[in-house]
């Protein structure tokens, strides 16, 4: 995902595992990762957007 909004690079990668989706996003400027899990059926945008806003969260937490 490009930059948006002073954000930086951020790049995901869904895996799925059975009725779930593992979704990993790395802020590539600081190379923080976090994951989620979501249902397998709840849509590749709205898992992206709750990785992020998770990504968003723990950047904020260390001051990023």
């Amino acid at each position: 995902m490009p930059a948006e909004k002073g954000r930086g690079e951020v790049l995901f990668e869904f895996r799925r595992v059975g009725n779930s989706v593992k979704v990993s996003a790395v802020h590539v400027a600081t190379n923080t990762e976090i994951s989620i899990v979501g249902p397998a059926t709840g849509g590749e945008q709205a898992l992206k957007m709750a990785a992020l806003r998770k990504l968003q969260y723990v950047l904020a937490r260390q001051g990023k």
